[in-house]
């Protein structure tokens, strides 16, 4: 019986993925262990070797084309050969210098890392408009660039900056991580950990799927890529553990509802 859509499973993520569709996946947004923390559910005795299990499993579901973002560390996929399963195409930076520097014999780590890999060469969807990020040059500096001989006589010489913004590149200090005050914080437990901001998400949904697209989360926490899901029209198909967090998880989806249909 095929798993249902729109609703968040309560389980674990392993063995309900063997219940999933093979290439019937668009997007993957996976938020999981990082094996850092002294979290139960982030122990993970070798987290590059648990990631290449979870690409090998990913990469049968996905479509040709579809995308994965796995979040990590910046080790979380050094050592192992990902490359008979999916194409890395980018790994991006989300950079938070905000983060407490408590380190006292070695650098603060200051980011997170999201691996974005591609099923084949090609991505089903890269929809860079919606992405778009302001530019930080001012107009009048653009407009000389445009006019170098090298641009405009060059290879890329059709090559123009677009009024509508710059692609974000791969590393993101744009989108800061939540706090104690944030509005969208489900419960102080999360903070850190488990819970990502709704604008962090919703740009790798907004890149990476279509309207009516099928997104698989699974590890759900407090429902983020569910609550970005449906506010953007993608079905979802997304796995939790804990009980506790899916119910937090359903009162977002419940008030996502309600401002959408007060917005209709």
């Amino acid at each position: 019986m095929p798993l249902k859509r729109n609703v968040i499973q309560v389980g674990d993520a392993l063995s309900l993925l063997d219940e999933v569709e093979d290439e019937s996946i668009d997007l993957i947004v996976c938020d999981g262990p990082y094996g850092v923390t002294e979290n139960e559910w982030d122990q993970i005795s070798n987290i590059q070797e648990y990631n290449l299990d979870l690409i090998k499993r990913f990469s049968s579901k996905l479509k040709d084309g579809g995308a994965l973002y796995l979040f990590g560390k910046p080790n979380c996929i050094d050592f192992i050969d990902y490359r008979p399963y999916l194409n890395l195409k980018s790994k991006i930076v989300w950079y938070q210098p905000s983060r407490l520097a408590q380190g006292r014999i070695n650098y603060t780590n200051n980011y997170d890392v999201i691996c974005y890999f591609v099923k084949g060469y090609r991505p089903r969807c890269y929809n860079l408009d919606n992405i778009r990020v302001a530019q930080l040059v001012e107009l009048e500096h653009r407009l000389r660039c445009e006019r170098v001989p090298s641009v405009k006589n060059g290879k890329y010489g059709k090559t123009k900056f677009n009024a509508k913004g710059k692609n974000p590149g791969d590393v993101w200090g744009d989108i800061k991580q939540l706090t104690y005050k944030s509005k969208e914080l489900a419960c102080r437990e999360t903070l850190n950990t488990i819970q990502k901001p709704e604008k962090l998400i919703e740009r790798l949904v907004l890149a990476s799927s279509n309207l009516g697209d099928l997104v698989l989360d699974p590890f759900a926490g407090v429902g983020t890529c569910p609550v970005v899901c449906q506010r953007h029209q993608r079905n979802f198909i997304a796995f939790e553990l804990n009980a506790e967090f899916v119910n937090l998880a359903n009162l977002r989806l419940e008030a996502t509802e309600r401002q959408l249909e007060m917005e209709i």
